[in-house]
């Protein structure tokens, strides 16, 4: 059966047992294999792998020994408890195997799990696990995830006491991250919070926030908010050396320009906008940022932003445009606008 929303979200919390297969698939291999880690811990428990209560077979090796799949269903390991089959990287033309094996799968076997890659609706792979009325067949696509299943990865690690502007903060993180990256976050901050009953607030958040290959683009778009144009040069060569898109280059000076934009507009003045930004500024970069807000009239600030948006358009609507030539000229436009 099809499982989606918020049906799949249950599923994949609290797995049905006796099951005789569940196929996860999806584009970004990352999120499929986190899933599929966390369903299968819930299948057989923590020690499941060290008991042998785990088969893992590559779709691969199928074609050598077409046998295997079945036989790992219905073998009985040394330890008790419910056991788990895992086909990884199944594709189309393991579907009449796979048929084979849950046609014969009874009480008692192991469960199948199968992982795939994107799967057409017409895919004969996704419509067996569909049409089966005993499996479940989940797509897992790139949506980052909600505040409910932030809030059941922080109580998983241990966290339930979470300030509202803190889960506002994680919920921004993980747009911004990928799940990996999301998820050793979340590690960290049980790890910060080790023994810590107090709420999990905002400077928790940062203080566990990763440094990322973004770092060089902050420096970049402070050279350009700060007016510093005898230095954009060498770092828009060091940026473009590490092979960062033109759209993200653009999405990120707008971000930045939005938060300078925000804090300038603030009643309370630029500091308290830049204490109300989210994600959370901190450190040395909101010292700097506020000297920026402090310094960009809001009239240019305003100017800004709409050469950002118009570069933005351009670079997603022309595929003949010299991309980086057009976001590089913008940026180099808004450094001189600094200047007055």
């Amino acid at each position: 059966m099809k499982l989606t929303g918020a049906a799949a979200a249950r599923f994949l919390a609290r797995p049905a047992p006796d099951l005789p297969g569940v196929l996860l698939y999806g584009g970004d291999a990352m999120r499929v294999a986190l899933k599929r880690q966390d369903l299968i811990a819930l299948m057989i428990g923590a020690e499941g792998e060290r008991e042998m209560r785990l088969t893992r077979i590559d779709a691969a090796d199928l074609r050598k020994d077409p046998a295997a799949l079945a036989d790992a269903l219905r073998a009985q390991g040394f330890f008790p408890g419910p056991r788990v089959v895992l086909l990884e990287a199944a594709t189309d033309t393991a579907t009449p195997l796979v048929q084979a094996a849950l046609a014969d799968w009874r009480k008692g076997d192991a469960t199948l799990v199968v992982t795939a890659a994107v799967l057409a609706p017409r895919s004969s792979l996704r419509k067996l696990f569909e049409d089966h009325p005993g499996t479940a067949c989940i797509g897992i696509y790139d949506d980052p995830p909600s505040s409910e299943e932030i809030a059941q990865s922080l109580a998983k690690a241990g966290l339930r006491n979470i300030g509202r502007d803190a889960m506002a903060d994680l919920v921004a993180l993980a747009q911004a991250l990928d799940p990996g990256d999301f998820r050793q976050t979340i590690e960290k901050i049980s790890l910060y919070k080790h023994g810590d009953a107090s709420p999990l607030s905002c400077d928790d958040v940062a203080a566990c926030t990763p440094a990322t290959i973004e770092a060089e683009v902050d420096d970049l778009l402070h050279v350009v908010a700060e007016g510093r144009v005898a230095d954009f040069a060498p770092m828009m060569q060091r940026i473009a050396g590490q092979a960062v898109l033109p759209v993200s280059l653009a999405i990120a000076a707008a971000r930045h320009f939005r938060t300078l934009y925000a804090a300038k507009a603030d009643p309370g003045g630029p500091a308290a906008g830049l204490a109300r930004a989210r994600p959370p500024v901190q450190g040395p970069r909101r010292d700097r940022m506020l000297r920026q807000a402090q310094a960009w009239p809001t009239a240019r600030l305003e100017e800004a932003l709409r050469q950002l948006v118009e570069t933005d358009l351009s670079l997603r609507s022309s595929q003949r445009a010299p991309a980086m030539a057009v976001i590089e000229r913008t940026l180099i436009r808004l450094a001189r606008l600094a200047k007055g």
